[in-house]
């Protein structure tokens, strides 16, 4: 739910746009500087001001500095109640799901399950016969979007009505399927070509040699050991309290999309967290505490082809001659971002609630503002994190 070619969520490449005007106003203001804040957040605060100045439904964010760190909320969880918003609220998460994902797999290399240069046709339960690749595919070219496999997206219908769609579960298996009625070309092979069914494969990888469910996996493997105590990868409770509301417009109609049965369970964009537990996952990645140091070398190594290793993005560190390292996610209803330094003692996440907008399946231009604002909350939190190194 995304672009032109991802009708439902996709990660978003950082762009260079032009500020593109948001009519919908919630009428809140973001809480005034908090004096006990250290000047580097002063800026931080203002950025997220003009967010809610241009339409934003809710902003969370966290960040961690080894002297310290800072939440803050500001607008409200949904447009009926109007209740705040609170920096403890869960939110759809959306492609920072591909990152804990990604270490799921990791530990089965450090398990000895399988190796990152192995090929899994013939390992991924019907993976040759619904997606017929044009050769081996390795768990290395899955992780870094370097399979040049087909994206199950595209494969998903285009009606502007998007309500029959997102009211049923996506799985893996259905959607391993869907993209394979796409075409798989071998000169693809080898390039970066940002797919979610990478991670779709990815899961069914995971369940097949755990021997349990993906989500079972997930909580034992990743989330309980790292304290991640408010984040599941299970459909969401609508009256649940602390979960912040997304919305989009349908033909000049607001739509509440919090219902997440569409991407429940999935290991590209399944996951609802807090800005606390994105951190504390980076934390513990980066720290070590997540993986061994040769798997958490291979995670932030790039193959060359785009600033992405296996599972992680890459950006510039204006502390260090070593890169950042994020989880990035794009719903049509929010927007997240969480970074972290290499050495993992320095973390920082939002989430936006967007402004209501039309989907791209309706007015192609509204991606363009959703791009821009992932990419602003990117250069927001690096910046925030230059300022406090």
């Amino acid at each position: 739910m995304s672009s032109k070619k991802r009708p439902w969520r996709r990660a978003a490449f950082a762009l260079v746009l032009a500020v593109s005007g948001c009519t919908y106003t919630t009428d809140d203001t973001a809480p005034s500087p908090s004096p006990t804040s250290p000047d580097a957040l002063a800026p931080l605060e203002r950025q997220v001001q003009m967010f809610m100045d241009q339409g934003a439904v809710a902003a969370v964010v966290q960040v961690r500095w080894p002297e310290g760190e800072w939440s803050m909320a500001y607008g409200v969880r949904d447009l009926e109640s109007r209740t705040p918003a609170q920096p403890t609220d869960r939110v759809q998460i959306a492609s920072v799901t591909k990152t804990m994902t990604a270490v799921a797999v990791l530990k089965l290399v450090d398990d000895h399950l399988i190796s990152l240069d192995d090929p899994v046709n013939d390992v991924i339960p019907g993976f040759t016969a619904a997606l017929k690749p044009p050769g081996p595919i390795t768990v290395r070219q899955l992780l870094s979007h370097t399979s040049g496999m087909p994206e199950v997206n595209d494969a998903l219908p285009r009606d502007v009505d998007f309500r029959p769609l997102l009211s049923r579960t996506l799985t893996m298996e259905r959607g391993v399927k869907l993209a394979g009625t796409l075409p798989w070309t071998a000169s693809s092979v080898g390039s970066f070509l940002y797919s979610n069914t990478n991670y779709f494969a990815l899961g069914l990888l995971i369940q097949t040699l755990r021997h349990k469910p993906f989500i079972q996996v997930m909580r034992e493997e990743v989330f309980d050991p790292l304290g991640m105590r408010n984040t599941s990868l299970d459909r969401v409770d609508l009256h649940e309290t602390g979960l912040l509301h997304g919305y989009v417009t349908l033909r000049g109609e607001r739509v509440d999309t919090t219902d997440n049965i569409f991407s429940a369970g999935s290991p590209a964009g399944g996951a609802v967290s807090t800005v606390k537990d994105m951190n504390l996952f980076m934390a513990g990645l980066l720290q070590g505490r997540a993986l061994s140091a040769a798997s958490l070398r291979e995670m932030k190594t790039s193959p060359g082809f785009a600033p992405y290793g296996l599972g992680l993005w890459q950006h510039g560190d204006g502390c260090s001659a070593a890169d950042r390292h994020e989880g990035r996610g794009s719903f049509w209803d929010y927007q997240t971002v969480a970074v972290s330094s290499d050495d993992g003692r320095y973390q920082a996440a939002m989430t936006v609630t967007m402004p209501p907008l039309p989907t791209e399946l309706e007015d192609e231009s509204s991606q363009n503002k959703r791009d821009l604002l992932n990419s602003q909350i990117e250069s927001t939190l690096n910046e925030t994190l230059d300022r406090l190194c």
